[in-house]
């Protein structure tokens, strides 16, 4: 989701830094900033928007430094805004950070007691200030970290700088990715290998539970205890193109194995499993304007169809609210009634589609609240709605979805438990039950996915059918139309979904001993 970067070695770092978020510019974005040591200082340069406009910020007040550090930021706490665009300093330390600190609130709580002054809506700040309480109070920056990670609970990287230490960063991964790159007397340090291929193509992988501390003189890693960890280096032979596809052969294969990462990015900050309690910040109805809703109507158009289509059966069957899922290219032309306590939920991955657009348009002018479910923060439909549910996927190159797909399920399933909830329908135990099954789901996918092998012996037998006739009752009956899609799609190869219950009432007449 987030891309991080950091550098220190004899080089200026600033051009180093930019080039690598630059790099990492198709994970996805919607602001940017570097922090860089110099004289002493820290100095740190951030917007909301696009690298260039990053760029244009350093050329007005130029920066100069050999150690650094370079974020760019997808929202998840805290809308995107410079004041919440990484990195975050305080004090003596600057910090950018990929993931999400669970406890933050209760953190920031006691900081605030103590005195402390917050200037963003971010959980990283509260990063920032713990690793400052410490530096504060003498201790050297990676004994900082150490205590800080203490006291942090969630999934996260970051790397961190302080005016007290010039050239060290120290880098911390639990959960999220982060890789050392290893030059002349030069280290660099990042979530995606990408980001610096062009300098050294020698890397260390961090492994979950360990820190780094690199200086122009060498890396140290450690556990979080400060036990030391060694393991040789390892040369990759990607260029930096193929590194961008992760060493797959295409685009759509890599953003498969996205998945699991995917969707724990679409359930940070979101959720507390135990506590059976599901949150989003930003949505504009309260508990009572939830508990009162009439009536769900989604609008989608292709494969955000069959997500609302899931979606159907998870908010009714959890939330008890009845609900309707529209094509939008079919909702905008049929004058629909939109009765009072009417949720209008528009998917759309790229926050664009015109159809969708237009629907939603027409259930909004019709007396509707709108909570869009969309991947591209600050597209279209993502503005116009009165709230947004953003699933954070990353950016999808492939032309079939695949973790956008995934991720929008997610999404929807948590919006049927925050409802279940706001209504009094499930009560936390057993909303902790569904959410400790979906934190499962990440681990489940990636077990199937190691099974490559078993499903392109599958692909091989049917390889020369020329028709496919997917079937699903209930909730995986829009799971096959999906799947017939996605055939269609990839393999040009004719395919169809139908309710398992509908095939004698036609599509029989046309299966045969060649159709799978």
């Amino acid at each position: 989701m987030c891309g991080i970067v950091g550098y220190t070695g004899p080089n200026p770092c600033v051009e180093v830094l930019v080039d690598g978020l630059r790099r990492l510019e198709y994970r996805g974005y919607d602001s940017a900033g570097i922090a860089v040591l110099t004289d002493g200082d820290i100095a740190i340069r951030k917007s909301e928007g696009k690298i260039a406009r990053l760029t244009e910020l350093i050329a007005k007040h130029p920066v100069a430094g050999t150690c650094g550090v370079g974020h760019t930021r997808w929202a998840t706490h805290g809308r995107p805004s410079d004041e919440n665009a990484h990195p975050h300093r305080a004090g003596h330390v600057a910090v950018i950070h990929n993931g999400i600190v669970e406890n933050h609130r209760t953190l920031k709580e006691r900081l605030l007691g103590k005195g402390r002054v917050f200037s963003s809506e971010t959980d990283t700040e509260v990063i920032s200030h713990l690793l400052d309480e410490h530096v504060t109070a003498g201790m050297p920056l990676s004994d900082a970290v150490r205590k800080a990670v203490s006291q942090l609970r969630g999934s996260y990287a970051f790397l961190a700088v302080s005016d007290a230490e010039p050239g060290t960063v120290v880098g911390v991964r639990l959960n999220c990715p982060m890789v050392v790159g290893l030059g002349q007397g030069e280290y660099f340090l990042a979530s995606d290998l990408t980001a610096f291929l062009t300098h050294t193509r020698d890397v260390l992988f961090l492994e979950d539970g360990e820190m780094v501390v690199a200086t122009p003189k060498g890396i140290r890693v450690t556990d979080f205890h400060g036990k030391p960890r060694t393991r040789a280096p390892q040369r990759i032979d990607w260029s930096p193109v193929m590194a961008e596809k992760g060493g797959y052969r295409h685009f759509m294969l890599k953003e498969i194995h996205e998945q699991p990462r995917a969707i724990l990015d679409t359930l940070a900050g979101r959720m507390l499993p135990e506590e059976g309690e599901v949150f989003f910040e930003t949505l504009p109805l309260t508990g009572g304007q939830l508990s009162s809703l009439k009536k769900v109507v989604v609008v989608a158009c292709g494969t955000s169809w069959h997500a609302g289509l899931v979606g159907k059966f998870m908010i009714e069957g959890l939330a008890r609210i009845p609900v309707e899922v529209d094509l939008g290219s079919e909702y905008r032309y049929r004058d629909p009634v939109v009765e009072e306590g009417t949720l209008c939920v528009p998917i759309s991955q790229s926050g664009e589609t015109a159809d969708t657009l237009a629907g939603m348009r027409e259930a909004k002018a019709k007396g509707a609240t709108s909570i869009s479910i969309c991947n591209v923060v600050a597209s279209t439909i993502a503005r116009e709605s009165d709230g947004v549910i953003y699933t954070h996927a990353g950016p999808e190159i492939g032309v079939a979805s695949t973790k956008a797909f995934i991720t929008q399920l997610v999404a929807l399933y948590l919006m049927a438990l925050h409802l279940a909830q706001a209504r009094g329908i499930l009560s936390p135990r057993e909303i902790s039950m569904h959410l400790i099954e979906l934190s499962e789901l990440p681990r489940k996918i990636e077990e199937y996915l190691k099974r490559e092998e078993e499903i392109a012996a599958i692909a091989r037998k049917y390889k020369d059918a020329r028709d496919f006739l997917y079937l699903g009752r209930g909730i995986s009956y829009p799971i096959a139309l999906e799947g017939a899609l996605k055939l269609k799609e990839i393999s040009y190869i004719h395919a169809e979904g139908y309710p398992a219950g509908e095939m004698k009432h036609g599509p029989i007449a046309l299966i045969d001993e060649r159709m799978p």
